[in-house]
């Protein structure tokens, strides 16, 4: 059987639940909850296990908070012993439109702290991960405010529509590869 792991990044707590930076942890849940799993805590995650079409989803959700997002990762990629390939990292991207996912098979942690940690745990960027679009129309100085912050009444359509996108984007990634599924993702405009 194909295993994969899947990571979603976000912060534990009620403080963070449903803002734009767990949109990782949103993601993770609604693939868990669609395939009938179900998450319980284990350790340095709460992890879901998935069976999907002959193919086992590891799902975590780091519980060390976003900063610390390396150890969680490194730990379920060793236990489980999955290749770097067939992990994938969900994550919130202010450099990309609300109406844009990214699906990319490496690239930089673009100031990301729970990629950056990722990155300097796994010492390689060579890791595929699925980009978020969450905008950044804030007023200078509140990027904080605003990644953490709740999603408007307006933008939740689109949101939802994403996160249902991002459940299919995980499965097309199992079953018929990265490059495949970055091509008929990556040009998606959700309105």
């Amino acid at each position: 059987m194909n295993k994969f792991l899947i990571i979603g990044l976000g912060n534990i707590g009620d403080d963070y639940r449903h803002t734009r930076h767990n949109i990782g942890f949103d993601v993770v849940s609604a693939f868990v909850l669609k395939n009938g799993g179900f998450f319980k805590p284990d350790r340095l995650a709460d992890i879901a296990e998935v069976k999907w079409k002959g193919k086992l989803f590891i799902c975590i959700r780091p519980t060390t908070f976003m900063n610390l997002s390396g150890k969680a990762f490194k730990y379920w990629q060793d236990k489980e012993k999955i290749d770097i390939a067939a992990t994938l990292t969900i994550v919130d991207d202010l450099a990309l439109p609300l109406s844009k996912l990214r699906l990319r098979g490496s690239g930089s942690d673009a100031g990301h702290n729970g990629l950056k940690d990722i990155q300097l745990t796994l010492g390689t960027d060579l890791y595929p991960k699925l980009r978020f679009g969450i905008g950044n129309e804030f007023p200078k100085g509140r990027q904080v405010d605003f990644v953490l912050g709740k999603w408007a009444t307006e933008e939740m359509p689109i949101v939802q529509k994403k996160i249902e996108k991002c459940c299919e984007v995980i499965e097309s990634f199992a079953a018929i590869g990265l490059e495949k599924t970055m091509n008929m993702t990556n040009n998606l405009i959700f309105e």
